[in-house]
């Protein structure tokens, strides 16, 4: 039996945040979703059973709280910065998809929500 891909998730993870373009959004916050997919080798803890062997997903959640935490105007920086912080925490990690969705965005539209979505490569 041969791995071929292999995954670390959040999925939907809520969050109160101070980011926007608009001075009003970086003062009253909203609500964000942020999900979470990443490419990491774990064919050592499917056989050891040990957290150790993997990437804890309880980790890359307090990266992403920290990150997500620290008001930017951009999504698109925030995403950077959370991405950015894992590969360098992790440097085993392959890659990250993250989406990071602003609830009730500021537009005038009646809509579920607006944001960004962002797949990098861990080039080593």
């Amino acid at each position: 039996m041969k791995l071929e891909s292999s995954y670390i998730y959040l999925d939907n993870v809520r969050f109160h945040a101070y980011h926007g373009v608009l001075e009003q959004e970086r003062k009253t916050g909203g609500d964000f979703l942020v999900s979470l997919r990443v490419g990491f080798p774990i064919e050592k803890a499917m056989c050891s059973d040990d957290v150790s062997d993997t990437l804890n997903y309880a980790a890359l959640y307090e990266m992403v709280k920290k990150e997500i935490t620290v008001p930017s105007k951009l999504l698109e920086n925030v995403a950077y910065r959370i991405c950015r912080k894992m590969t360098e925490a992790y440097p085993e990690i392959e890659s990250v998809e993250l989406k990071i969705t602003k609830k009730n965005p500021p537009m005038g539209a009646d809509c579920d929500g607006a944001g960004v979505e962002m797949k990098i490569i861990n080039k080593k």
